[in-house]
This record gives structure tokens, sequence and C-alpha cells, in this order.
């Protein structure tokens, strides 16, 4: 049955004018992304299709552009349109951290590199400057490596804070394998990033790690 013969309480797009976007389910919310469906399945159908393949939103928007593409009823089209949808909602974030103290909005930081680094294929190293009233100045991706590792060079990462009067910095990098663990060697680039700012007065405020859904503070754990 089309989703325009479903009951108006029903249908997805009703639902979210009338109760808001939190009241939908994952597939109802991808079916509004989705608008129509393939020969023989709703858009609904097909969200929770997409769902059952990929196993999670987030391992959906993560996925390659020739797997994405390869599910009937997707395409290059849809990929970019999911991608734009992704990027706006990471832009729109970040436009409110530089609008506040970022130390006073924990978890709009934490959101906001979640959306900007799970799902990567490889690891990325990215930094966040703030001014001495901890709003932001810039967002910087600074290095990309590999599946299981990426170089950073801590007099790099000063360089950088220096050229933009940054008084604090947080940075950030991802696991692709999903282990939400720091490694030995993420303790050390945290202590030698801490110390080569330390020299010019800059703070290091947190150096957060991205592994899937969770966001491991290092700050939390003693390392900043």
């Amino acid at each position: 049955m089309p989703i325009t013969d479903w009951p108006l309480a029903e249908r997805p797009r009703e639902k979210l004018l009338q109760h808001g976007a939190i009241a939908l389910s994952d597939a109802e919310l991808l079916a509004i992304f989705l608008r129509v469906g393939c020969s023989g399945a709703t858009a609904v159908d097909l969200a929770r299709a997409l769902l059952t393949r990929f196993g999670s939103l987030n391992a959906l928007f993560a996925a390659p552009q020739a797997e994405f593409a390869a599910v009937p009823g997707m395409g290059s089209a849809k990929f970019a349109q999911l991608q734009a949808v992704l990027e706006m909602s990471r832009r729109a974030l970040g436009e409110q951290l530089k609008e506040g103290d970022a130390l006073s909005s924990p978890d709009e930081v934490r959101n906001y590199l979640s959306l900007w680094l799970r799902g990567r294929p490889v690891e990325v190293f990215v930094a966040i400057f703030l001014d001495t009233g901890n709003r932001v100045i810039a967002s910087e991706q600074l290095a990309q490596g590999s599946i299981s590792e990426t170089r950073v060079y801590p007099r790099e990462l000063a360089r950088r804070a220096l050229m933009l009067n940054a008084s604090s910095v947080i940075v950030a990098h991802n696991h692709p394998s999903g282990r939400a663990v720091p490694s030995q060697a993420d303790i050390e680039l945290t202590i030698a990033l801490r110390s080569a700012l330390a020299l010019l007065d800059i703070r290091l405020l947190d150096h957060f790690l991205v592994a899937g859904h969770k966001v491991v503070s290092f700050a939390e754990q003693g390392y900043c």
C-alpha cells in the first residue's frame, strides 16, 4: 500500500509536522529523506531495508559511494544528497560553537567532532582553535593517514596556533576500526602536543578520540 493511502497520523511527513522530528523512528526519518520508494516498496520499506543492510544510521552515513549506490533505488544523486545533509549538520554545529563558549558546551563539541570524524575510512587529525574567551577561531584538518595511523607533528600544530593567535586548542582524531580505547601512541602524542603548546603559553584543553558512536576525552582520563 502506498504511503499516500496510509492514515494521516501514520505518514512520516505528517507525523513530523504534527509531533516534531523527535517522534519519528530512524526508518521514518530516512523515508522523508528518500521521498519515494521503488518498485513494490514504499519509502519506509526502502528505509528499513537500508538500515537492515548497513546495520545503523551511522554505518549508512559512512558507507562508500559504490556500496550505497549498489542498493536498488539508490544512486549517486541520493549519495550526494545524504553527504550534503551531513555536512550541513556539521557546519550548523560549527556555527553554534563559534557563537558561544566552547567550554560551556561540551556536548556540542562532542557532537561536532563526531559528525566530522565518524565513518572516515582512514585516520584523520583535526584541531579546534580558540581565543581567550574560549570562542572558536577556526576548525581545521591537519593530517590524514592510513586505516590505522596518522602522523602529526607537534610543531605544526603549534605553528598554526600561533598564526591564528589562539590561546587554547582542542584536538581530535578517529579510529576507523571503531576501537574506543586510546593507544599508547595516542597518549604519547597527547603529551607531546601539550608540552609543545605549553612552551608558547597555549593550553591543550582536550584530545578527543572518535570511534563509531563513542567520543572519548583524554582530559577526563588525565592526559591533558
